[in-house]
């Protein structure tokens, strides 16, 4: 097997924010209450007609009345209705009822407004300590905490402090940034776990589709994406990993590498193995790019041409092993004496070999990961589906 000595090469440019009522009576008395006692009765403080005394015996006829002068009679008067010989003498009249007492009534009245002012203060207190102690329910289950966190019981001394309850504030939640690239900086990949930005070709442009952004690659010198320094330490277990969709059907082709100088550290992508299209992964294992140091994993049984694909390479540097791995299935595993740490950066869409840059790849290329460790069969699974756990956690991303 050769690593792409006999490949057509060409020299690439370098990259380049009151009412005053009260209660709800008048202020005066009512008429007829009030006054001297009795106004307003018969016969109380102001003179009234005079009446028969039914107990003065009346002189016998013929006899002068007292006060009157002899010989005087007075006239004589009709009888009239119930008056006269034989007739009752006139009933009294009756005091009229006592009278209310407004000042207890007023004074029941200001307790039940009072008892009704009273409970309607109650009622508002309690319903805004109940949209109170809502609001911080679904604050606290917002910030991240267990809803099934037991609490503190209550005590006669008063409601935990919030010191009490929690040591640390709760995390805030900042939207997520999903620009391809850096602010300002349309043609550099943002890294989205790490600092490490790389550089647009001139050959090489960003496609928009309705949820990724893809670099696009059209098989040409010029037609690659350089980062400013190596991804990864290759002296120590890593995984590089990427979708690619390729459009090629000769040649060698390659996604994603590593290295400089004389030759690559490692490379992933396509080429044609014994006449046969196939996915490869390789690794140099001594200096000067020599084809007896290099070693790789070929996948020739699975379509590699207009057909998107999650590839994966591993190296363990505790058991010497490289790995190929095509969505979430190892197609091949090879032992190697280690890895080569050639200089220079991360490539996108070309490799380095005897000294010249060749390889381009044509097509697209998305979900470019890097991780310091060799990934397993578990997280493999997880990578293609895009549910990484919390533990696996690359050191580099772009286009995710």
């Amino acid at each position: 097997m050769t690593d792409g000595t006999d490949r057509p090469h060409s020299p690439q440019p370098d990259p380049a924010a009151g009412s005053g009522g009260g209660y709800g009576f008048p202020q005066g008395i009512p008429d007829g209450y009030g006054g001297r006692p009795g106004a307003g009765q018969p016969g109380a403080g102001a003179p009234g007609p005079a009446q028969p005394n039914p107990y003065q015996q009346e002189p016998p006829p013929g006899q002068p009345q007292p006060g009157r002068p002899l010989g005087v009679f007075p006239p004589a008067e009709p009888f009239g209705p119930g008056s006269g010989p034989g007739s009752a003498p006139a009933p009294e009249s009756f005091a009229p009822s006592a009278q209310p007492d407004w000042q207890a009534m007023a004074d029941r009245s200001e307790a039940q407004q009072r008892k009704r002012r009273l409970l309607t203060v109650g009622i508002g207190s309690l319903a805004v300590v109940l949209v109170a102690a809502g609001t911080a329910f679904f604050l606290l289950k917002d910030s991240g905490e267990p809803s099934g966190t037991p609490t503190a019981a209550a005590s006669g001394s008063g409601s935990p402090s919030p010191s009490e309850q929690s040591s640390e504030p709760p995390e805030s939640k900042t939207p997520e940034d999903d620009s391809p690239t850096v602010a300002g900086e349309p043609n550099l990949l943002r890294d989205r776990n790490g600092r490490m930005g790389i550089a647009l070709g001139p050959g090489a442009s960003l496609g928009e589709l309705s949820k990724r952004t893809e670099v696009r690659f059209k098989g040409t010198d010029d037609s690659y994406a350089q980062g400013a320094e190596a991804a990864v330490d290759v002296t120590k277990s890593f995984t590089v990993s990427t979708r690619a969709y390729n459009v090629a059907e000769t040649g060698s082709r390659m996604a994603v590498s590593q290295g400089d100088g004389v030759s690559y550290s490692f490379e992933l992508g396509f080429e044609v193995v014994n006449g046969k299209k196939a996915w490869v992964f390789r690794v140099q294992t001594g200096d000067k790019g020599q084809a007896a140091t290099a070693q790789q994993v070929v996948a020739d049984n699975v379509e590699t041409v207009r057909n998107w694909a999650l590839l994966t390479g591993t190296y363990d540097a505790e058991k010497k092993t490289i790995a190929l791995w095509v969505d979430d299935r190892m197609v091949g595993q090879a032992q190697v004496s280690g890895i080569w740490a050639g200089p220079g950066p991360l490539q996108l869409g070309r490799a380095r070999h005897h000294g010249i840059w060749s390889a381009a790849w044509d097509g697209p290329l998305d979900h470019i990961r890097v991780f310091g460790q060799a990934l397993g069969q578990e997280q493999i699974t997880g990578l293609k589906n895009n549910k990484l756990d919390k533990k696996t956690k690359p050191t580099h991303s772009w286009l995710i």
